[in-house]
């Protein structure tokens, strides 16, 4: 009797799982004519929030000064730095009459936040139109400021980017480049189809205006994570917002060197996404659980039932991810992670479910 039962809802967690797949073609299909239009460059504020970053400041933003763009500032937020970020500020300064400097004090009330120093940035930015980055970030291209701004339009005022990671040789750096294609892969699909959910702050642009709209951050300022996602979640619907996915629109980011520093920095994600809004929480969690039921099922059933039935439908399912992911990650400038997917995702499943059991225990505390 248990038997059958278990049949059946493998069959079922296998469709869920497929249909995620199908979905998630969506932003395959992205409109990129926006993109490849000579547009008129608008005024721009690139925003950096920076703490302890004098060494990444020295080595990556020459690479944002360097932009081709006519019109654009650089407004530099020292939040709080113990290291030498800030006489690194005002060196490019001295040199760049485009920089401007936000230093940003500790108070009780905010303490360790980010999103009030980002609060303080953006009040400070002369132009309408933000483009955020990271310290630790570089453009991959001198046209990343005008790739991203060509999508902003009268309807258009929030622009979804992508940032990746850079490759090296470890088996961290596989797993956090597979990762942050996967978690692209879904946000620019939702998005792409009216819901989006989520931006990253590495590769984020929006009008002043939406900030202000939704008065900054202050519906979860006491969340120490989540000036990009949550953010997104309160300002960003289906008329005002746009994915950006030209190869030189993106930007890239030193990888995490160990699967503890990676595991410190997700945990920050994955305790925000709680956060969410119930029907993205709901969907996101379906496909996690339906995917570790749907591959608990398939072992199981491989010993208890005839497997000339379970193969075939295992052999669907990774024919369709393999399809879907394998595009996508040639679109998105990934194509070496698709040789070891099956591999990557049992791994990524365990490093996300002791994520999860480890934030049921314990809250992270700080941004950086």
């Amino acid at each position: 009797m248990i038997l059958p039962v278990l049949f059946y809802a493998f069959v079922v967690f296998a469709g869920i799982q497929i249909a995620y797949y199908l979905f998630f073609t969506s932003f395959l299909f992205a409109d990129e004519k926006q993109s490849k239009k000579i547009a008129k460059e608008i005024p721009i504020s690139v925003v950096i929030c920076a703490k302890n970053e004098a060494k990444n400041l020295q080595k990556f933003l020459p690479f944002i000064i360097e932009q081709n763009y006519s019109d654009f500032e650089i407004v530099l937020i020292n939040d709080a730095s113990s290291d030498e970020t800030q006489e690194v500020m005002e060196a490019f300064k001295t040199k760049h009459a485009n920089i401007k400097i936000i230093s940003v004090e500790n108070i009780e009330a905010f303490w360790g936040n980010k999103k009030y120093a980002l609060t303080l940035g953006i009040k400070a930015t002369k132009n309408e139109h933000l483009l955020f980055t990271d310290a630790d970030c570089k453009p991959v291209s001198k046209s990343w400021i005008a790739e991203m701004s060509k999508n902003f339009t009268s309807e258009k005022s929030i622009i979804l980017g992508y940032g990746k990671y850079e490759k090296n040789k470890s088996l961290v750096n596989l797993f956090v480049r597979f990762e942050t294609l996967l978690t692209a892969i879904q946000y620019f699909s939702y998005a792409k189809l009216g819901s989006p959910y989520m931006g990253v702050g590495r590769n984020l642009a929006y009008e002043k205006a939406e900030f202000f709209n939704v008065k900054g951050f202050i519906n979860h300022m006491h969340i120490k994570s989540g000036d990009d996602d949550l953010f997104i979640k309160d300002a960003a619907n289906k008329e005002n917002t746009v994915i950006c996915t030209t190869e030189n629109s993106f930007t890239i980011s030193k990888s995490p060197k160990s699967f503890k520093k990676w595991f410190h920095q997700k945990r920050r994600h994955i305790s925000t996404a709680k956060h969410y809004k119930f029907k993205h929480q709901f969907f996101l969690g379906l496909f996690f659980v339906s995917k570790v039921l749907f591959l608990v099922l398939a072992i199981t059933l491989f010993f208890y039932h005839p497997w000339k039935i379970i193969l075939p439908i295992v052999i669907g399912y990774y024919l369709i991810q393999f399809l879907v992911v394998g595009f996508s990650a040639k679109k998105l400038k990934e194509p070496q992670i698709i040789f070891l997917l099956p591999f990557l995702e049992i791994g990524l499943l365990f490093f996300q479910f002791s994520i999860f059991i480890t934030n049921l225990i314990s809250k992270p505390n700080h941004w950086k």
